[in-house]
């Protein structure tokens, strides 16, 4: 058995948001090579993305998680759509478009989707009141989040009210990386996405150990993607500045960061498998659960194939990044619903 916890959807389409909203900056889908199935995401009339019909076809994609022996994944969007930059009344009506899209996916095909919402998250109180319909109404198992929201950091004071409603509604935080710096010295090498977003999710770690979030809400359930950054190969770094720097480092926090070790969670994306084992010895090996990035190609399309064909990892620890630690954090039976 296989669930993967992370990899993006699309709707198959959604209303002209500049003509709903009445200015610019959405994602537009348009069609792209007749035939072919493939759509561009369109902002401002730039190219931004060319996808495959497997970012929002279902048919598709579940011949794809055949083919890779995926039992299950857990959808949510592409952090492009999350749109904390616009007007938080219409961010909410697009998070709502895409988390009723979300929850339709998982009603057609409920043995093979769960899913993530969405939110405003630049309203915490509009976040709030999404994220509760997510978790009451939808029957979603948690929520997608980008690892800072405008000019907040995780640790911002306006974000302690959304944080206590995922605590309480036993709601799963997954952490993607976004909005990095895309031009200047990051242009070129597709930098933004190589460095900077280990570097933006190292960064939302840090914000929540040191921030005190983690502190301040003991059973608040988190998982950050892309095998937690940098985080596993500078931990030692950043305990020491909490050591010897406690006026710069420990000034909203008590407890050393790699206290919380054992309670964060992280998906197995990390294309190597040296720094698999440091991933699984730094976080522990009940909290690496399989993450793909489907269907994008800085994502693991083999769904794993290093894990499963690695002659280091026991059979005990291969079930647990396959299966055994996402049923743990998302509260699942043994046909993968929640309990």
């Amino acid at each position: 058995m296989k669930i993967d916890i992370h990899n993006h959807i699309l709707p198959r389409s959604w209303p002209n948001l500049r003509e709903r909203y009445g200015y610019d900056g959405f994602i537009e889908m348009q069609p792209c090579c007749e035939g072919s199935g493939k759509s561009k995401m369109m902002k401002n009339g730039q190219l931004f993305r060319v996808v495959e019909k497997n970012c929002y076809d279902l048919e598709e994609r579940i011949k794809d998680m055949d083919k890779t022996g995926v039992t299950m994944q857990v959808l949510s969007t592409v952090p492009v759509m999350f749109s904390y930059w616009a007007k938080p009344e219409d961010t909410l009506d697009l998070c709502q478009i895409i988390n009723d899209d979300l929850a339709a996916s998982v009603a057609k095909y409920p043995d093979r989707f769960l899913a993530f919402g969405t939110l405003p998250m630049q309203s915490p109180e509009l976040a709030v009141t999404e994220l509760k319909r997510c978790m009451r109404q939808l029957g979603f198992v948690g929520v997608e989040i980008g690892s800072h929201i405008n000019d907040w950091n995780l640790d911002a004071p306006e974000l302690l009210s959304f944080w206590k409603a995922a605590e309480e509604e036993n709601c799963t935080v997954f952490i993607h990386p976004w909005d990095m710096q895309l031009g200047g010295r990051q242009e070129k090498y597709w930098l933004p996405w190589l460095v900077g977003m280990p570097a933006e999710t190292t960064t939302a770690m840090c914000c929540m150990m040191f921030g005190g979030v983690l502190e301040k809400f003991p059973k608040l359930k988190v998982c950050f993607a892309h095998g937690a950054g940098a985080f596993p190969y500078t931990v030692g770094r950043i305990e020491h500045g909490f050591n010897v720097r406690p006026d710069l480092c420990a000034t909203n926090c008590q407890e050393s960061p790699r206290k919380y070790l054992g309670r964060i969670y992280t998906d197995s994306l990390v294309h190597d498998p040296h720094s698999l084992n440091l991933l699984l010895q730094v976080m522990g090996e009940d909290n690496v659960i399989l993450g793909t990035d489907y269907p994008f190609p800085l994502g693991d399309l083999t769904a794993g194939q290093s894990i499963g064909n690695s002659a280091i990892l026991t059979e005990s620890v291969k079930k647990k990044i396959f299966h055994e630690n996402a049923m743990k954090l998302l509260g699942l039976d043994k046909h993968g619903r929640r309990e």
